[in-house]
């Protein structure tokens, strides 16, 4: 519903509204359910916990549109660090990555040059990048980014994809050209009509066809998604021609649709869990809320409750 989204972050903008969800003990459990903390500690401890569990995971450094090339060296370091230990325990788990936490806005060469720190990173210790998306201002950029590294780490990057975009028709056929690792999301920003699709069943429509396709043709697709039908049409088109662990993977948000999650893994079928965690969490936690009226009505519920 993007009426509903777009409703949601308008509100979640308002200063006292975010006021009121940063420092309410009442919020706090809506906030521990779709965040792991704020400490690269608690976010390991989580990961421990879901592979123990069966679980693969991505642990993504919540942040964005840094202000200066200093803070996006700490963000960069950040993620080195983090890379290093999730090697160290030997965790089956990825990094996501937004290109502006990595100075995408402010200088495209500084972007590249962090981005390649951590694709170097990870290509020596054998692990994977994921470069996520962000408002449709920078998609472009991110593409050009991604392209240009690709060619040097191959399957050590991986890239998000917003079905809900009217472009990502082509960039879908761009991927299974150049053997892109792809992680195929829905959206969760508010788009204008010019460049998205404005109704929900647009969007699904896009999200099938983009899959039947990158399962069929493309490097590898992880399908994140907590849609259910969307989930049988992934199952149901993966049996029929043929397709297993080796070209898809399930990605669910910590915290969403857990039961779903527990589903597909007795399964039998490959699920990993996307882990945020840091100080800079309100943006990614307001974009959960919008995505479902299940989770804003949570969310009130815990306020309410004295």
């Amino acid at each position: 519903m993007p009426w509903f989204r777009s409703l949601v972050l308008a509100i979640a903008r308002q200063p006292w509204v975010e006021r009121l969800v940063r420092e309410s003990s009442l919020t706090l459990p809506v906030v521990t359910r779709f965040v792991a903390g704020e400490s690269m500690a608690e976010a390991l401890a989580v990961a421990r916990a879901l592979a123990d569990r069966g679980f693969a995971t991505t642990l993504d450094f919540l942040g964005e549109e840094v202000a200066t090339p200093g803070e996006a060296a700490a963000a960069t370091q950040a993620y080195a660090e983090l890379l290093n230990a999730l090697f160290d325990r030997g965790l089956d788990s990825t990094i996501s990555v937004k290109p502006t936490h990595l100075g995408l806005r402010l200088d495209p060469t500084l972007a590249r040059l962090n981005l390649e720190r951590l694709a170097r990173l990870a290509q020596r210790l054998g692990r994977r990048v994921e470069v996520d998306m962000e408002d449709s201002s920078t998609t472009r950029a991110t593409l050009d980014l991604f392209a240009a590294l690709h060619t040097t780490y191959g399957d050590h990057l991986q890239i998000a994809l917003q079905a809900y975009l009217y472009r990502t028709e082509g960039d879908i056929d761009t991927a299974v050209a150049r053997g892109w690792r792809v992680r195929l999301v829905k959206g969760a920003y508010a788009e204008p009509a010019t460049v998205a699709y404005p109704t929900k069943a647009a969007v699904d429509a896009a999200y099938r066809r983009h899959l039947e396709t990158l399962l069929e043709y493309g490097r590898f697709v992880a399908v994140a998604t907590h849609d259910e039908a969307i989930l049988r049409v992934a199952r149901g088109f993966a049996r029929r021609i043929g397709v297993g662990p080796e070209k898809y993977e399930f990605q669910m948000l910590y915290g969403v649709r857990r039961d779903l999650q527990e589903q597909l893994r007795r399964a039998g079928e490959p699920v990993r869990v996307y882990v945020p965690f840091g100080r800079q969490w309100y943006p990614y936690f307001t974009r959960r809320l919008a995505e479902r009226p299940a989770n804003l009505v949570f969310l009130l519920g815990q306020l309410v409750k004295r």
